[in-house]
């Protein structure tokens, strides 16, 4: 009979349009308690739910609701205030307003049989809910806001629908209950929501994360902690019914304030903490790209069998952020080892970060843990002055797959030597070489991209002047362009002399800028530049040819080359900036005559000698800032350090190594000497003004060195037959330039000579 009274009305106010029927009807039903709940409801309503809303679902809602507060025990004792705001709710946050309390009570009341409180019941919840409904974690689910009807049509909800589902559980028995979340982690990982029940005071679950431990237990905690009820993005928010000023911050609807929202941050955060010593390492493992996570044994190792940490991964319906976490120094670096049944493979670990980075490795690009990189890592981890040279692991083969890991694995170590050794100078900003001392001033623009800043070398003019004089013009230099991004640095030079760029210490003096700027300050070695203005012009016409292999581009301004020659700009992008009246020592007509030269050498050889040249007609030495147009045109370039040909032609300052060839100390070097080297599939040729020995650097980048390679120099067959990687070919390469980009895995001595 009571159900078919509760049709009736449900039918008449079906047909009744005014929502204020709906108070008046509720008042009829239950009262004086009846109005205010519909009152309440009506008058926090969001916005967009006052025409679409029946009074006939939000009669039925209520009907559910004061059922709830009558039937179970704990409802009876839940304040007012807290039934209206957390009980009676039809919504959580903005999903469709589907009707689900009918249904969810009927599975919750069967699921809490047997519990005393409102905590025993929310865990039964928690526990048996997701199975009956059948919704799980899962990232392939529609949106975040889906309703009960929506995720169970999926089966798959992340960690906001899980919440909503589970909220309405616990309202449908009379559990006051509200989704909790943050936006942003203040450590950047990402937003969460969970679930906060009420039994005599507000505690915590994640929605679908049983723990038999009781409730105030979560994989967030430590996250949470971190919270800051100051800046809105990091806080953390309850959903509330009643408005009283603030929104939550949906991050899938971020103008949508329709959701009020109390600020709950001091109940989770742990204060203004000091920044952590320590990093907080996640680590996820997934089957393949694109694919699931996957349960397996994952432990950090910082040398063979040393074990630092052990955990298991986690997979299935746990949160994509719930994750095992190593507490490990900034800086540590080795292996992830992962192990699945009896298959064991590694993930090469990258100096950690400070603060929470997440690791997320895929299995099918895993390898095979490796016994000599084992070894490898047994030897690295020995003291520098205890490491035997003649190690078998530095001598031993390598797969490729190794050799990757290997020039990880020793690029950190010597980076992180690098760091320590010369963190000094870098913060002198001053480098001495013998008696040489370079000085520089920098300024930073931009944000890093993720594979670092790039680094701008732009060198004054001034020489053969008083040192006051070549300070002011340094000090003008540093204020003279402005990359959108990078590290623009202005560096002294260490001499006052005619050629102060172009002596023969300024290739050492630089190759450990960049090194210490790759090393101490992340700078992306294929992103390194020279420019210089007037005496600096001078330097670039005649460090950009014999440096060609250190730069991604490089700019001339207002400079005269001298003697220098072109033919080592091969592979290097490079402008010309000159005021078409500039006739001091010719300089105008000598840059439109190498610009002639560089169309004539690009023409020669298709896909070299890249180049800009802009005469500005009317201006003199000063071009009024107009090559600042330099700047985006060379941020265009990145450095390919193994190009399939390359000029070699020394300089008076001679160099020993040049993209992929090194002449080894035995051997003599001339100026003006010219070396002409290409790659064709597997065959390297190289021709001009040999020296007796060469050496080749190889790596996977340049040719396949799982198949025979031939050497042909000054056109006879010099070698034939496979290359070995070696970890020992590594080593050497870092030491003359401490970035990996150019390192060599393998390394070929060549007899150039007919026998």
């Amino acid at each position: 009979m009571r159900s078919l009274l509760i049709l009736g009305a449900v039918a008449f106010l079906a047909r009744a349009e005014p929502i204020d029927d709906f108070v008046a009807a509720a008042e009829a039903r239950h009262g004086e308690a009846g109005r205010r709940a519909a009152a309440f409801l009506v008058d926090h309503m969001p916005a967009p739910d006052r025409g679409t809303v029946s009074p006939a679902f939000l009669l039925e809602n209520l009907d559910l609701a004061f059922a709830a507060r009558t039937n179970f025990p704990w409802a009876a004792m839940v304040p007012e205030e807290l039934f209206l705001n957390d009980v009676l709710p039809y919504a959580v946050f903005d999903e469709p307003r589907d009707p689900w309390r009918a249904e969810l009570q009927e599975i919750a009341r069967e699921l809490v049989r047997g519990a005393r409180t409102a905590s025993e019941a929310a865990q039964a919840l928690n526990q048996g809910l997701f199975n009956r409904v059948q919704v799980h974690y899962n990232t392939g689910r529609k949106r975040p806001n889906q309703s009960l009807r929506e995720s169970r049509e999926l089966g798959k909800a992340t960690c906001t629908g899980l919440s909503i589902i589970l909220v309405e559980a616990c309202r449908s028995v009379g559990i006051p209950a509200r989704a909790v979340g943050t936006p942003l982690w203040a450590n950047e990982r990402g937003n969460h929501t969970w679930v906060e029940v009420w039994d005599g005071d507000w505690h915590f679950t994640g929605a679908d994360e049983y723990d038999a431990a009781g409730l105030d237990r979560g994989w967030f905690t430590a996250d949470a902690a971190q919270a800051r009820a100051d800046i809105p993005k990091y806080a953390i928010y309850a959903t509330s019914w009643k408005r009283e000023g603030s929104s939550f911050p949906m991050v899938w609807s971020k103008s949508n304030t329709n959701v009020a929202a109390v600020n709950v941050t001091a109940r989770y955060a742990g204060g203004a903490a000091a920044p952590d010593a320590m990093a907080r390492l996640g680590v996820r493992l997934w089957d393949r790209k694109g694919g699931e996570r996957i349960v397996a044994k994952v432990c950090v190792l910082d040398g063979v069998r040393r074990t630092c940490a052990l955990d298991n991964t986690k997979a299935g319906t746990a949160d994509l952020n719930d994750m095992p976490r190593f507490n490990l120094k900034p800086g540590t670096h080795g292996w992830l080892r992962f192990t699945v049944g009896d298959e064991v493979r590694d993930f090469a670990l990258n100096p950690v970060a400070p603060g929470n980075p997440t690791v997320d490795a895929v299995w099918t690009d895993l390898v095979p843990a490796s016994r000599v990189l084992d070894e490898l890592q047994s030897w690295l981890a020995l003291p520098a002055a205890e490491r035997p040279p003649s190690a078998a692991c530095l001598a031993a083969p390598l797969s490729r797959a190794e050799a990757d890991r290997a020039l990880a694995l020793l690029t950190a170590d010597h980076t992180a030597l690098l760091s320590r050794e010369r963190k000094e100078e870098m913060e002198r900003r001053t480098i001495t070489i013998g008696d040489k001392t370079l000085r520089w001033m920098d300024r930073e623009f931009g944000n890093a991209p993720p594979e670092g800043h790039s680094l701008w070398i732009s060198m004054h003019g001034g020489g053969n002047a008083p040192a006051e004089l070549n300070d002011k013009q340094w000090q003008n230099q540093i204020r003279l362009y402005e990359p959108a991004e990078g590290i623009y640095l202005a560096p002294r030079a260490p001499t006052d002399t005619w050629n102060l760029w172009h002596e023969g210490h300024i290739d050492a003096l630089f190759q450990r800028l960049i090194d210490d700027h790759v090393a101490l300050r992340g700078v992306a070695p294929n992103r390194v530049y020279l420019m210089g203005y007037s005496a600096g012009g001078d330097g670039v016409w005649q460090l950009a040819p014999r440096m060609a292999d250190r730069f991604a581009a490089a700019s001339m301004m207002a400079g005269h080359p001298n003697e220098a020659s072109l033919l080592g700009l091969r592979n290097l992008p490079f402008a010309i900036f000159m005021g078409g009246n500039d006739s001091a020592y010719r300089r105008n007509a000598v840059a439109s005559e190498r610009g002639t030269e560089l169309d004539r050498l690009a023409q020669e050889d298709p896909g070299g000698y890249v180049h800009k040249v802009r005469i500005y007609e009317g201006l003199g030495h000063w071009m009024n800032k107009l090559d600042a147009e330099a700047i985006p045109w060379m941020a265009e370039f990145r450095r390919n350090p193994w190009p399939h040909r390359i000029v070699w032609f020394q300089d008076d300052v001679l160099e020993r190594r040049f993209y992929w060839l090194r002449v080894p100390e035995e051997s003599p070097l001339r100026e003006r000497q010219k070396i002409v080297a290409t790659v064709e599939g597997q065959i390297l040729r190289i021709d001009g003004d040999l020296p007796p020995t060469l050496q080749i650097r190889l790596s996977d980048r340049l040719l396949d060195l799982d198949r025979p390679i031939t050497v042909v120099a000054g056109g006879r067959e010099a070698f034939h037959g496979p290359v070995r990687r070696q970890a020992s070919a590594i080593l050497s390469s870092l030491a003359e330039r401490a970035e990996p980009a150019s390192a060599a895995v393998a390394i070929l001595p060549v007899n150039t000579q007919a026998p």
